[in-house]
């Protein structure tokens, strides 16, 4: 198969995910985003995938043969933002 990314390239900058690491995780069972996302970080930092998904992606189909909605996606959270335990409790807002 043609080899489209350099093992190098950086795919996930929030993690610092490279290409040969998705591979490697593929390698180890990997099937689908969340896959990789759970043994590689890539989609986990602030952009929460924003970025990377659409690469893991594409490396998820080279790798495997398969199509794009095979390789699924992940679910996005928003960034989360401490609180203080007065706020918690009802107290003072900040």
């Amino acid at each position: 198969m043609d080899n489209k990314f350099d093992d190098d390239m950086l795919v996930c900058r929030c993690e610092e995910v490279t290409v040969g690491e998705i591979k490697q995780a593929i390698a180890q069972g990997a099937r689908d985003v969340v896959g990789v996302k759970r043994r590689t970080r890539a989609g986990m930092g602030l952009c929460q995938g924003r970025t990377c998904e659409k690469m893991v992606q594409q490396i998820l189909c080279q790798e495997l043969g398969i199509r794009p909605e095979e390789a699924g996606s992940s679910s996005i959270r928003p960034p989360a933002r401490p609180i203080t335990f007065g706020t918690l409790a009802g107290g003072v807002r900040e």
